[in-house]
C-alpha cells in the first residue's frame, strides 16, 4: 500500500485537485457555499446565545417600563381619588351649611325678637366634671358673659360664662354650676333647671323646685321661663324623660334630655339682644 501511495502520489492528488475544484464549481453554480456552510455551523449556537442574552434584556426592560408606567399611572389615580374625596367632602359640607342656614331662617322667622352672632365651637369640656365648651367669638365680635346660646334650631345650649377679646366659654345646660330658669310649656309651671353630676355623665339635666301639685309626664317640653329679664323666655331646652321621688318621700324632679345635640355641636349661635 505504501508503495502505491509511493508510485502514484503525483497522481492522486492531482485527482484531488481536480474533486475540490469540480465539487466547488459545482457549488457556485448550485448557490452553495461550502465556507459560509462552515461559518454558519460554527456561529449557530452563539447566535443562539445573543438571540437569548437580547430576549432576555428586552424582557427586563419591557417589566421595568411597564412597572414605572403602572406605578405612574396608579399614583395618577391615587391622586385623583383623593381629589374626587375632598371634593365630596366640600359638597357635603355646602348641603350641611345650606341646610343649617334654612333651619336658621325658620329660626329668625318664628323669632323676630332674637339678634345672635353665629359662632364656631373650637374646644369641648375641658375635663370630666365639667360641661364647657369655647367658641371662636368674644367681647370684639358682640358677645358678653351671661348671653344664651342656641343651636340652629333654636334649642338652648347653655349661657356665655366667661367672654375674652376673641373666644368665649359656654357652659351647658348639663354643667352643675349653671342655674336657668325653666317652665313646663303644657301646664305653665315655673321650676329650676339645674346640673348634676351623675345626670351629666348620661347627658341629662335636672329640673327642681317644682311646684307640690305640679302634675308632669314623661315627654312634656320645658322651656325658658324668662324670669328675672337676663335670659329669654319661650327657647326649648328639652323634654322629661322621668319623674323622680327624693327620699324624704315628698320632693320630686324631674330628669330632662337636652333638645340640643350636645356632643355634636360644631355651630352656634349668641343671643346677643332680644326685646323683652
Amino acid at each position: 500500500m505504501k508503495q502505491f501511495f509511493r508510485n502514484n502520489g503525483g497522481l492522486l492528488l492531482v485527482a484531488a485537485v481536480l474533486l475540490a475544484a469540480v465539487v466547488t464549481v459545482g457549488a457556485y453554480i448550485l448557490g452553495y457555499d461550502p465556507l459560509s456552510s462552515a461559518l454558519e455551523l460554527i456561529s449557530t449556537p452563539f447566535r443562539s446565545a445573543s438571540a437569548s442574552v437580547a430576549g432576555w434584556m428586552k424582557d427586563r426592560y419591557d417589566k421595568e417600563f411597564n412597572y414605572d408606567q403602572l406605578a405612574a399611572e396608579n399614583e395618577a389615580l391615587r391622586q385623583r381619588v383623593a381629589e374626587l374625596e375632598q371634593d365630596a367632602i366640600a359638597g357635603q359640607d355646602a348641603v350641611r351649611e345650606n341646610e343649617r342656614m334654612k333651619d336658621l331662617l325658620g329660626l329668625a322667622e318664628q323669632r323676630p325678637d332674637l339678634q345672635y352672632r353665629d359662632a364656631e365651637v373650637v374646644r369641648g369640656p375641658s375635663s370630666n366634671w365639667s360641661s364647657d365648651l369655647t367658641i371662636d367669638r368674644g367681647t370684639l365680635g358682640g358677645v358678653e358673659a351671661d348671653d344664651c346660646v342656641i343651636d340652629q334650631y333654636g334649642h338652648l345650649v347653655g349661657i356665655v360664662t366667661r367672654a375674652d377679646l376673641n373666644s368665649s366659654v359656654v357652659t351647658t345646660i348639663l354643667d352643675p354650676t349653671l342655674w336657668v330658669g325653666g317652665r313646663v310649656a303644657r301646664t305653665d309651671e315655673d321650676a329650676m333647671l339645674t346640673g348634676d353630676f351623675t345626670l351629666m355623665l348620661e347627658g341629662l339635666t335636672r329640673l327642681s323646685y317644682l311646684p307640690e301639685d305640679a302634675k308632669l309626664v314623661t315627654g312634656d317640653q320645658i322651656i325658658t321661663s324668662g324670669i328675672g329679664g337676663i335670659y329669654p323666655p319661650g327657647l326649648a331646652v328639652g323634654a322629661i324623660r322621668s319623674l323622680v321621688v327624693e327620699e324624704d318621700g315628698i320632693t320630686r324632679y324631674a330628669q330632662v334630655e337636652p333638645a340640643a345635640d350636645l356632643s355634636g355641636l360644631r355651630y352656634v349661635y349668641v343671643i346677643v339682644d332680644y326685646n323683652e
